[in-house]
């Protein structure tokens, strides 16, 4: 898989999720088999640019592998400007949103509100691609509804406007995230175009990657919900597409080890309190298979200190092993 003059070290991708592709969960996908990891959504709007949050996002410092990072907006020159932003500050790749369904998002006309406009998508694609000297990818869904599929209209545009990959979520914008993901408008528009296409929605295991891959085919797969908690999921799948055999389960221990790295990474990237408060979504994720019936979790989502949250999680793993 390439993008543009980047060659990834495999055909497996990490999604783009708001608030959860920070730089500890990128580098930890990274570091458990992903070959690009995207980071989280920032708007094209330059007074945001400021903001704790926007800071956050846009860290990428010693930072391994290709730096990819997504921006989101509806104004051509407004994402113009944020697409040569983001390469000043370090981006090697910029991806375009135009995938993302929340609400917040679609009311500003950005995200996958725009698949509704192809002549904006045109007008968007065509300014960013021109604006930076990197590579341009876009993220998009197969349509807003099920009644207006134009992911392959919209693929071609891309195509045409020299993007140099597109991923695909199986859904509409209207069908957000329920139901099942549909591969068969990813397959269309592989076949539609000649550019990289990466499959989305729904990869929750071996198998699952292997058969979108082999059904749609598409040059990778992107995930996103099931590495949350989960992380390894990448090199399970990496090591079955080369061998058609599974890796075992990560041990209590190996999984102990992973979430604590995590943890104080979470902790030092954020400092107090927003360290502790962002953990304790990802603590969550990582212990739904050991603590069913959530009782641990509700305590551990009152602790306000990293301190706490370490000490706590050590007692917990005592009692596990």
């Amino acid at each position: 898989m390439r993008i543009g003059p980047y060659q990834l070290e495999n055909n497996l991708i990490v999604a783009p999720m708001a608030g959860i592709t920070d730089r500890p969960f990128r580098q930890l996908c990274r570091r458990l088999g992903a070959g690009l990891a995207v980071s989280e959504m920032l708007s094209s709007n330059p007074k945001v640019w400021k903001t704790d949050k926007s800071q956050n996002r846009m860290d990428h410092s010693g930072e391994s592998g290709i730096r990819s990072v997504q921006i989101a907006g509806a104004d051509p020159e407004l994402m113009a400007q944020a697409a040569q932003f983001n390469v000043a500050n370090g981006a090697q790749i910029i991806d375009i949103n135009m995938g993302c369904p929340a609400k917040k998002v679609n009311k500003k006309l950005a995200g996958s509100a725009l698949l509704q406009y192809p002549e904006l998508v045109d007008e968007i694609v065509t300014a960013v691609v021109a604006a930076v000297n990197v590579p341009v990818s876009l993220k998009i869904r197969t349509g807003w509804d099920t009644d207006n599929r134009n992911g392959v209209e919209i693929a071609r545009i891309a195509e045409r406007r020299g993007i140099a990959s597109l991923a695909v979520h199986g859904r509409t914008r209207a069908c957000m995230y329920k139901g099942e993901a549909e591969y068969a408008t990813i397959r269309e528009i592989k076949r539609s175009v000649s550019i990289p296409v990466v499959a989305n929605g729904d990869i929750t295991s071996p198998e699952k990657a292997k058969q979108v891959l082999e059904y749609t085919g598409a040059d990778a797969i992107m995930i996103g919900r099931a590495a949350q908690g989960r992380p390894w999921i990448f090199r399970e799948i990496d090591h079955y597409l080369q061998t058609g055999e599974h890796l075992p389960e990560p041990e209590i221990a190996e999984v102990r080890a992973i979430l604590m790295e995590h943890l104080v990474n979470l902790h030092q990237f954020y400092g107090e309190p927003m360290g502790a408060r962002i953990a304790r979504k990802h603590v969550s994720w990582y212990l739904q298979a050991h603590d069913q019936e959530g009782q641990f979790r509700r305590v551990f989502n009152a602790l306000e200190t990293p301190e706490a949250q370490i000490e706590a999680l050590e007692d917990y793993f005592e009692t596990l092993g």
